[in-house]
């Protein structure tokens, strides 16, 4: 099965499996930084490469983007990519009593976006591992900073990618006063997708 041949039924399937990794993600990160935050999915979708740019921003926004390789009987890729002011507000929520000043992270920052990066991934993969019975070996997250164009064509060639799709899964971290909007690009390798729906039940 192809990308473009998931239907809404399918991406809802998804969406509710990225609510259970986004819950554990947020328990989580609760647990390392010792301040309550809430994640959640709010959806989940099919998009055309060239359309990844304009879903996040501009070619030219500068963007923190953690990549991922994932091994398995299913193997794909993950980017988890958040707009430079997102990334600022997210730093804000996790590092509590301190304040990040725009766009100037340091060392302390940029592990802390690693550590969320992997723990995102690791919550999202554990979740489809618990219902499909598949493993997910994650690599080490790889942090890259840049324009938003530059980033995402370097991740894709890195990656060996060259479908014309890619499946976007919207993620939302929340406090008491702000919300931000974040992204995962999930790049599965052929026949990778028949292989989750297979583990899920669902007849392809």
């Amino acid at each position: 099965m192809k990308l473009d041949d998931l239907n809404t039924f399918h991406l809802d399937v998804f969406k509710e499996i990225g609510n259970i990794g986004a819950g554990n993600a947020a328990t989580a990160l609760a647990n390392l930084i010792g301040k309550k935050i809430g994640m959640d999915v709010p959806q989940a979708g099919v998009v055309a490469l060239e359309d990844l740019i304009t879903l996040v921003g501009n070619e030219e926004d500068e963007i923190i983007c953690i990549h991922q390789a994932v091994s398995g009987p299913a193997p794909c890729g993950i980017m988890f990519i958040l707009a430079e002011k997102s990334a600022v507000y997210l730093a804000d929520i996790l590092l509590t009593n301190q304040s990040v000043a725009d766009s100037q992270f340091d060392e302390l920052e940029e592990s802390l976006f690693l550590e969320v990066g992997n723990i995102l991934s690791g919550s999202f993969l554990s979740a489809f591992s618990q219902v499909t019975n598949l493993v997910f070996n994650l690599s080490v997250p790889v942090l890259a900073r840049d324009m938003l164009g530059a980033v995402l064509s370097s991740a894709l060639l890195e990656s060996g990618y060259y479908a014309d799709k890619v499946l976007v899964v919207e993620t939302r971290f929340f406090d008491a006063t702000r919300s931000i909007k974040s992204h995962f690009f999930i790049l599965p390798e052929l026949e990778a997708l028949d292989k989750i729906l297979n583990g899920l039940g669902i007849n392809i």
